[in-house]
């Protein structure tokens, strides 16, 4: 089951995992780093090793910010940011497994929320 999740993990990141040389640039850059409990480099090596389920059961994949810091920092382009998101579209796919509901997104604006904000909260829970 571990090996299918990171198949379908990679080919929905499309990030080359193997190419991380678990430098930490990319986790030194990350704005959510003191919130996370697996930070950004710590994903792609579980992933590239199948240790999949610990990082579903993280509260690690909602604290990302899907800023691309990491992205931009990462010296081997191995974008970090989209294995994070892949693993959370994978939890989010499970049925029952919903953090947020659809419905339950227009109760938590206010005048001040960027659009793009919610538009990547609908992106992200629509699945």
């Amino acid at each position: 089951m571990e090996q299918k999740r990171k198949e379908q993990i990679l080919r929905m990141s499309g990030a080359e995992v193997r190419k991380c040389m678990k430098c930490g640039k990319c986790s030194a850059t990350c704005p959510s780093y003191d919130e996370m409990e697996y930070h950004p480099h710590q994903f792609v090596a579980m992933v590239n090793e199948g240790n999949i389920e610990k990082l579903m059961e993280s509260e690690s994949i909602y604290k990302c910010l899907t800023c691309f810091a990491c992205v931009e920092r990462c010296p081997r382009g191995v974008e970090p940011a989209k294995v994070v998101e892949a693993v959370r579209l994978e939890v989010i796919r499970q049925q029952g497994k919903n953090r947020l509901k659809q419905d339950d997104i227009p109760a938590k604006l206010d005048e001040d929320t960027p659009g793009q904000l919610l538009m990547t909260a609908m992106r992200k829970y629509a699945k």
